[in-house]
């Protein structure tokens, strides 16, 4: 059962940065693509926001993938783990913890995907 359930957490948080990785890189699923994510993050003090939407859509989209399939699971807990921190200094720690707004959900995902790497993906995987 441990194995089911690395499985369904998996897939629930990988396909979940697929779609928003996607959003940046190409504007499926209501995103804005790289320049209107850009813009967005040119205006909350990144520089060179296309490039850093484009860094940001490529981590989500390939650690999304990575994770869900269970395979270089350290690998794809990095990269999500660096995307939570940068939104967490960049957009949520201004509003505190609780949602809305805050950083909670974020430091979630921190900590499930780093607990996953650490376990290890589970039987149902492409280790």
């Amino acid at each position: 059962m441990i194995d089911l359930g690395l499985l369904l957490i998996r897939l629930v948080i990988g396909l979940n940065f697929i779609g928003h990785g996607a959003q940046k890189l190409f504007g499926w699923f209501g995103g804005y693509g790289p320049k209107g994510t850009g813009g967005w993050m040119e205006s909350i003090g990144l520089r060179n926001g296309v490039a850093m939407a484009v860094l940001a859509g490529l981590a989500e989209l390939i650690g999304g993938l990575l994770f869900a399939a269970g395979f270089l699971t350290p690998l794809a807990a990095a990269l999500i783990v660096v995307v939570m921190l940068v939104a967490i200094a960049k957009v949520h720690w201004k509003s505190g913890y609780w949602a809305p707004n805050g950083f909670e959900y974020n430091l979630v995902l921190i900590v499930t995907v780093i607990a996953v790497a650490l376990m290890g993906p589970g039987a149902y995987a492409l280790q």
